[in-house]
């Protein structure tokens, strides 16, 4: 395999968010007079975009109810975008030698592509000063969100690669989907958002417990030559 480029995926990746998420959803819950919701709860909801958990939030599971109002979830919605712009990165954190690992593969094509929108990812990535770690950023308002392939083929086109030079770095369903769909072999994380889904049934090409283990993965898959030709 010619490996050229990594593609990850930002929330439950690079990037523990869910604080940031539970506290603009309660408060958007609040605005429309509608109970709140745990954190454990956001943690299994995240992962499909703003839209979709703002849905969850009002039905209170993750199965969103048929009957709600496309006026309460308009409202609901813009709520959470309110003071999701306050409160970004105001709790995130970086997962564990995140920033140690980016550093190491300092010269390697690199891409984030994720389902949140651009406005909220770029806030993100200048909070925790990660954003020149990355070549290109392909975020949920580009095109059609993960488990479809498009954000993943627009990446590959701006980095200059075919799906087969690059490989997806992701924790959820939705990640390992979207690069089989794409053609494209997946590392899934099993610490991020997976949603309550055993990942190992969808096949990934590799399963990793910590950010650390992906190293030895992609120099197996010449990702270290690419770097030291770099260098």
């Amino acid at each position: 395999m010619s490996l050229k480029g990594i593609i990850f995926d930002l929330d439950g990746t690079l990037v523990d968010s869910v604080q940031d998420m539970h506290w603009s959803l309660n408060l958007a819950l609040s605005d429309v007079a509608f109970p709140v919701v745990s954190e454990a709860q956001v943690r299994d909801w995240v992962g499909n975009g703003i839209d979709k958990l703002v849905m969850r939030g009002l039905s209170c599971d993750f199965e969103v109810n048929p009957n709600l109002s496309e006026v309460l979830i308009q409202q609901a919605t813009e709520q959470f975008k309110h003071h999701y712009h306050t409160l970004v990165g105001e709790y995130a954190q970086l997962y564990q030698d995140v920033e140690s690992v980016l550093r190491e593969l300092s010269g390697v094509p690199k891409a984030i592509v994720t389902n949140k929108n651009r406005a909220f990812t770029l806030q993100l990535l200048q909070k925790l000063n990660i954003g020149t770690y990355f070549d290109v950023i392909v975020c949920g308002d580009d095109g059609n969100k993960k488990p479809d392939p498009e954000l993943l083929h627009a990446a590959c086109k701006e980095l200059g690669l075919t799906v087969q030079e690059a490989i997806m770095i992701g924790d959820s369903k939705s990640d390992i989907l979207a690069a089989q769909n794409a053609g494209m072999p997946v590392i899934t994380l099993t610490y991020g958002y997976n949603q309550g889904f055993d990942l190992k049934q969808l096949n990934p090409e590799y399963l990793c417990d910590r950010f650390l283990d992906i190293i030895p993965i992609l120099n197996n898959l010449d990702l270290k030559q690419i770097k030291e030709q770099d260098d």
